[in-house]
């Protein structure tokens, strides 16, 4: 039987509003099922209670991409750029120079 991973994580973060890994698995579960500004939020709401490296700032900017929304797509890839420079994830900061410069 497959779990419905929306219901799961959406669940979790009504128990917990404030934990971030809830936010993170809730908002991966929604881009995974193409619910862009669904995702977009909830990512935002992570991004609010944790310290991300950089990974978080990339999925919410393919989901604001899919949106058409390519000037906060870049907003979301610089900040994700400053996130994996700041923790030593150079190739990750390239990937999203890349991803960057070809919403243009």
């Amino acid at each position: 039987m497959a779990i419905d991973r929306v219901a799961y994580f959406s669940d979790l973060v009504a128990e917990q509003p404030d934990e971030p890994r809830a936010r993170y698995g809730l908002a991966v579960a929604l881009r995974q099922a193409e619910r862009w500004s669904e995702a977009a939020d909830q990512y935002r709401a992570y991004l609010d209670l944790a310290e991300d490296e950089g990974a978080a700032y990339g999925h919410l900017a393919e989901c604001l991409a899919a949106l058409g929304k390519p000037d906060a797509a870049a907003d979301a890839y610089l900040a994700g750029i400053d996130a994996a420079l700041k923790h030593g994830h150079n190739g990750l900061a390239d990937d999203f120079q890349q991803a960057m410069e070809a919403l243009a």
